[in-house]
């Protein structure tokens, strides 16, 4: 019987088959599968799945075997941290180059001080790489003597004639020389970051002229040679990071004060007017085409200098001015009127931006992804307006970021078509008038919205809850955190119990003093809003949240990642109700004061795709919670639970102990 069974065992699937199945896996559940056999393994290792792989991993002695290793693979990509001068670190970079020289395609080497001469050993053998992260690795350029010899530059152009991408962030001893030699060497670069680095925009303070009147320094990065740069490689260059450098006042001061008979050929920018266009003196190039350009926290930037980029770069589809404090809504205008092909903007900090411009950005057709976090003077009023134009074109938004927008309100003539949950709303209330704005938004977006975030909207109640749930229902991202106000009662869809609150809130509730104000007896001081806790749900209610055709956040089918930390009026009623969701992959229920094991349990059971689980500072979690719980969480990779007090590390031990391959 045996035999026979043998003989008519079925022969193994096709490589090309086991390939498709995995693709009907998470990349977790592949990498289960790959521990199979030979054939799966061998499967799971096809390149659709290792595309996006990167090995990171410290310089030591167990590294050796891991470099090894990756030699089977036909390309991957590295990220070795930790190196220095030793023996091992060099070690180390010599087997990369014997063993893995001709298929590493990407090469970061953070927190390293690697030497000059182990770095031109390891570059001539990297003839496949594409992108090369040298970011904070002072000590390659400290000596100013990097690549000075020809035939190591020779080497190295030969091996890096390919290179697309190089970053040389935060690097305080780039200069002129230095990075001639480098980027000699790069010469179809497609991306370049220099974030952080110091570049002399106007004045030589080594030399004590302006930048232009010396070739090239030894001392520090120019306006003149970088501009060369882009020259050079305009053809191919389509991405540029420049955030983080410094231009001050002092500056200014210095170009206001050069003599007038120096050509401005040679300076660049010779008056205080040219100076205007220092920022961007750049950007002028001819036939210089960007797609992305980010200039995060360049605070001396203006909204001239914004209006010159966008006239000299009008091909921009992604742009961030982020924590340029100097912007206000006239660079938003220009912005919205000059680049009509934009798809990615981020102002988040820039506190003086106000609602004038948003209704002329959101008409742009192509914009998918907006960050106006901490934008402390937007309201959604103008981006409500703009959204309900009838017949105009509208932004496609797949990502809106609302993060410490704590004022963003808007007035009841900008509510949309009546529909059934807001008929529930008391207008007359100042705290449910803030939500509108979201109701708004979340009418008008739809299902094009993809991420959301609210994280800090403190005004943000059950009202913003119950429109997401309703018209948001294809988000894959949704933060809530330290939405203070939202209750068990958003989540589980019921806003009719919680409307009837608002109603003894809105009439003469007789003499009211500030809390600050002193007082003898007479009155108490007006609690928080905070402090206020909601009515606790019975299971009458309960078994009406299972009737009721009203949509709860257990719509949100194809949520991935959900953040409802410090939301401190939810319990298990809602948690254990409505965190049902099969895809969903991070979830932060951190510093919840009132949920218990009975809430970790029905995550774990519900949610099994969970790589990221946060539940910090959460005092009714204990030790059982995480025991009955962790059996269901296969896929989980990080499990915080700092300063919960009822945690034992015998107990989380124990649950990590049977976890497979754990």
């Amino acid at each position: 019987m045996d035999d026979s069974d043998e003989e008519t065992a079925a022969p193994e699937l096709p490589l090309e088959i086991i390939v498709y199945i995995l693709s009907f896996l998470h990349a977790s559940d592949r990498k289960e599968a790959s521990l199979v056999c030979r054939s799966w393994y061998n499967a799971s290792q096809d390149q659709r799945y290792q595309r996006e792989v990167t090995f990171s991993f410290p310089a030591s002695a167990s590294a050796l075997e891991l470099v090894k290793g990756l030699s089977r693979k036909s390309h991957c990509s590295l990220r070795i941290s930790q190196l220095d001068g030793f023996s091992i670190s060099r070690s180390l970079l010599l087997e990369v180059g014997v063993c893995l020289g001709s298929k590493v395609e990407s090469l970061a080497l953070p927190g390293s001080s690697i030497t000059e001469a182990s770095l031109l050993d390891l570059l001539p053998c990297l003839t496949s790489l594409r992108r090369l992260d040298l970011r904070g690795l002072d000590s390659l350029f400290m000596s100013g003597a990097f690549l000075s010899r020809e035939e190591h530059r020779q080497q190295v152009r030969s091996a890096l004639c390919g290179l697309e991408e190089l970053d040389l962030s935060n690097l305080r001893y780039l200069s002129d020389l230095t990075f001639t030699r480098l980027t000699g060497c790069t010469p179809r670069l497609r991306r370049l970051s220099l974030a952080g680095c110091h570049i002399a925009f106007e004045f030589d303070p080594y030399r004590g002229c302006p930048v232009g009147m010396v070739e090239d320094s030894s001392a520090l990065l120019s306006l003149r040679n970088l501009k060369r740069l882009l020259t050079q490689q305009k053809s191919t260059l389509v991405a540029l990071d420049l955030s983080r450098t410094s231009i001050t006042p002092e500056s200014l001061r210095a170009v206001a004060q050069v003599n007038q008979r120096v050509t401005s050929a040679e300076l660049g920018f010779a008056t205080l007017e040219s100076f205007k266009r220092a920022v961007l003196f750049y950007f002028q190039v001819e036939d210089l085409k960007l797609e992305e350009l980010y200039l995060q926290g360049c605070k001396e930037l203006t909204d001239y200098s914004v209006e010159i980029l966008v006239r000299h770069q009008p091909g921009l589809l992604k742009l961030d001015i982020s924590e340029c404090m100097g912007l206000t809504s006239r660079s938003v205008e220009a912005v919205a009127h000059g680049l009509k092909s934009l798809t990615h903007l981020s102002l988040s900090h820039d506190w003086r931006i106000t609602e004038k411009g948003l209704r002329d950005l959101l008409a742009l057709p192509g914009l998918k992804g907006l960050d106006l976090s901490q934008c402390l003077n937007i309201s959604g009023a103008e981006m409500v307006s703009s959204l309900k134009r009838p017949g105009a074109t509208r932004a496609q938004l797949e990502t809106l970021n609302f993060r410490g927008c704590t004022y963003i309100k808007v007035g009841p003539s900008y509510v949309c078509t009546p529909s059934r949950v807001i008929k529930r709303i008391t207008v007359s209330s100042s705290a449910r008038l803030k939500d509108l704005a979201v109701f708004s938004l979340a009418q008008l977006l739809g299902s094009r919205l993809r991420e959301l975030d609210l994280t800090s909207c403190v005004n943000v109640t059950d009202l913003s809850v119950c429109a997401i749930a309703t018209y948001l229902q294809e988000l894959v991202v949704l933060r809530l955190g330290w939405c203070k106000e939202v209750t068990d009662w958003g989540l589980l869809g019921m806003l009719q119990k919680a409307e009837c609150e608002l109603h003894n809130e809105t009439g003469d509730n007789g003499p009211m003093f500030t809390r600050t104000f002193g007082n003898m007896g007479f009155f108490k001081p007006p609690r928080m809003p905070f402090e206020e806790k909601p009515k606790l749900l019975t299971q009458i209610d309960l078994q009406q949240f299972k009737e009721q055709a009203g949509d709860s956040l257990l719509a949100l089918r194809r949520l991935q990642e959900l953040d409802l930390s410090a939301c401190i009026k939810l319990t298990d009623s809602s948690i254990t109700q409505v965190v049902k969701y099969p895809d969903l992959q991070r979830l932060s229920l951190c510093m919840l004061p009132d949920i218990t094991d009975a809430a970790l349990v029905s995550v774990g059971w519900h949610c099994r795709s969970l790589t990221s689980l946060t539940l910090s500072h959460c005092p009714g979690i204990t030790d059982r919670g995480v025991a009955q719980a962790a059996p269901h969480l296969q896929r989980l990779q990080h499990l915080y639970l700092s300063c919960c007090g009822n945690i034992t590390d015998r107990w989380v031990l124990a649950a990590l102990t049977d976890r497979p391959h754990g």
